[in-house]
């Protein structure tokens, strides 16, 4: 399989370390690109599209494989050693950034640290741990994808994007999602809100930042609390703002926390 081919890697410059950008659900690679410019030419760039999504092989796309997230961290492993260069920091939004826990529980060797956007290990409310959705919401959410992918998509993506103030976001995400293949998206939907990582947190040592919403549907204030506790060698940072992309509506703010970071971990 031809890795660049299956995922659309995109990989340029150089530095003393590889920034490797993996998108959420419903998404691509260009939803990097507010983010991108604060680190591009200090930093080699290595982004993708996992496979079903954007401008990847879709005919890639194999339920099993994808039937946890564990598959989706085995095609980053498989990216970060054709195209990275030198120690790699993962940066995921949403469900990615568990994608990227579990590629640095694999190979920890490999990564200098991670960087998690609006993570959450569980969606579902559990005893004392608050995740954002009850069992009938994600039901709901789950068979409404299964019956109207499209309107889910245009009623549900402005919600998920927050930003009042750019309503043009709220419209890019819907059409993002609208360009998804409706049979793949609903069983990634699947795949993302009904796992639980939470047991994986304490197994991955990789240095973290926890970028958090202070405003997030998807992932509220608690679930960037939890993890931060449950997550070794974690840093938490809260982003003022509303939504669960601050990759895309507070892009400033988002680099001015994650600079720092980096050149702490990276020297």
């Amino acid at each position: 399989m031809d890795v660049r081919q299956r995922n659309n890697v995109k990989a340029w410059g150089s530095g003393p370390a590889t920034l490797l950008f993996a998108h959420g659900f419903g998404c691509d690679q260009s939803m990097w690109r507010y983010l991108v410019p604060a680190f591009d030419g200090r930093y080699r760039i290595v982004a993708f599209d996992a496979v079903g999504s954007g401008a990847s092989d879709w005919n890639a796309y194999d339920p099993t494989r994808y039937g946890s997230l564990h598959g989706y961290a085995e095609d980053v492993l498989e990216i970060a050693t054709a195209f990275a260069e030198g120690p790699v920091v993962f940066i995921g939004h949403s469900v990615a950034a568990m994608v990227g826990l579990l590629a640095t529980i694999r190979q920890p060797e490999r990564f200098a640290a991670q960087v998690m956007v609006s993570p959450s290990p569980c969606y579902l409310n559990a005893g004392d741990y608050h995740g954002g959705f009850e069992t009938a919401d994600i039901e709901d959410l789950l068979q409404t994808l299964a019956d109207n992918y499209e309107g889910w998509a245009r009623a549900m993506a402005p919600v998920i994007m927050g930003a009042p103030a750019r309503p043009e976001l709220g419209s890019e995400l819907a059409d993002s999602f609208c360009r998804a293949d409706p049979a793949i998206a609903a069983h990634f939907a699947r795949v993302t809100f009904l796992s639980d990582h939470r047991q994986d947190l304490p197994h991955s040592t990789t240095p973290a930042l926890i970028l958090q919403c202070t405003d997030d549907v998807i992932a509220p204030p608690s679930v960037g609390d939890y993890t931060h506790r449950a997550l070794p060698a974690s840093e938490l940072r809260l982003i003022d703002n509303i939504g669960h992309c601050p990759h895309m509506s507070a892009p400033r703010a988002c680099a001015a926390a994650i600079g720092p970071f980096l050149r702490h971990v990276t020297g």
